[in-house]
């Protein structure tokens, strides 16, 4: 399970102030720009880095689509992927330079960028969050709500998420303890539940017997954007036609993937040997309806709208989590975000 906290966001804003200026050269050169001696293929083929937040799994499959199947090579890129783990600093390497784009979660950006860090979201992977809450099938819970009534869950802290569930249930009737990472405990105690991503967790848990029941918080009214691809206005200014190409093929390999995801998966399985086949399978099935919804086959995959943000810009100031809603205006990009009816997927 994800190691996704915003801990690192304080120290980020200085980081990004004092390297700013310095990898302005930097950051061209890392995108693929040559200087006056360069190769007239190193002009041709832009040279880019990919930071994931978690290591080489279903949810990552169309960028590995992309970069494994042609669509980043045919739009003149040449894609490193990162993989990523408990406490990568993606927004960290994003913002000074160090990467081109990186995925993070639609909360972790808008903290950011309420403390003054620059980056812009290109591509929503996850239209509706995987994250959720899985109890046993023999407590009868019929929702978060039931779950939060009795017995002992596990949350990892700090998360925008838990804040949220708090304040609409409370948690004075259930007996919080630190995610641990992993389904053990889970599987031994009928009178525990925890969170977790609805493409991983629970299908760990039902290889080891258990029977669990598993209900999103997007259900519950916080729903936003995860595995959302970013990059700094920086780049954005200087190579916006090599951001909009990076964002075409990523949209290409997302659709590759959904239509098979078996070579990506053989991939993906290699550098992360942790899943085997089966459950890499199961994982890409499970998230297929989070990824593509009648939104985004009418707009496309990864698209976004102003609504869902500024939605979850209000929660997260109401929950005292930022102090003031970033304004989407200043950071949505229509010429990406705004696709136009019935576009390509």
């Amino acid at each position: 399970m994800r190691g996704r906290l915003v801990g690192l966001l304080g120290s980020l804003v200085l980081l990004v102030v004092a390297g700013a200026c310095s990898r302005s050269k930097e950051g061209a050169q890392q995108a693929g720009g040559s200087d006056a001696g360069g190769t007239q293929a190193a002009a041709q083929v832009a040279r880019v880095k990919l930071a994931l937040n978690w290591v080489p799994e279903p949810e990552f499959g169309g960028f590995y689509a992309a970069r494994d199947q042609g669509a980043f090579k045919r739009q003149g890129l040449e894609v490193e992927i990162l993989g990523g783990g408990a406490g990568v600093p993606v927004l960290q390497m994003v913002a000074t330079g160090q990467v081109e784009f990186g995925i993070v979660g639609a909360d972790e950006l808008l903290t950011a960028r309420a403390r003054g860090v620059d980056l812009l979201p290109l591509f929503a992977v996850y239209q509706t969050s995987p994250q959720a809450i899985m109890v046993h099938a023999a407590r009868g819970a019929k929702s978060i709500q039931d779950v939060l009534a009795s017995g002992t869950i596990a949350l990892e802290p700090g998360l925008p998420y838990a804040a949220f569930l708090r304040k609409k249930y409370g948690f004075d009737k259930v007996k919080v303890v630190p995610y641990d990472g992993g389904v053990a405990q889970f599987v031994t105690n009928k009178d525990f539940a925890q969170q977790c991503f609805i493409t991983s967790e629970p299908i760990a848990a039902r290889k080891q017997g258990a029977d669990p029941v598993v209900f999103l918080v997007a259900d519950e009214g916080f729903n936003p954007y995860t595995a959302v691809v970013v990059t700094r206005r920086q780049l954005w200014k200087e190579q916006p036609e090599r951001v909009k190409g990076f964002v075409a093929a990523v949209r290409e390999g997302w659709r590759t993937y959904l239509d098979n995801p078996a070579p990506a998966n053989a991939v993906m399985g290699k550098l992360n040997t942790t899943l085997d086949a089966e459950t890499f399978a199961a994982a890409a099935q499970a998230q297929k309806p989070l990824i593509e919804t009648e939104e985004t086959r009418a707009r496309g995959l990864g698209s976004m709208s102003r609504e869902r943000w500024e939605t979850l810009g209000r929660q997260l100031a109401e929950l005292g989590l930022i102090e003031k809603a970033p304004a989407v205006d200043e950071f949505l990009l229509p010429e990406l975000t705004q696709l136009p009816a019935k576009a390509s997927p």
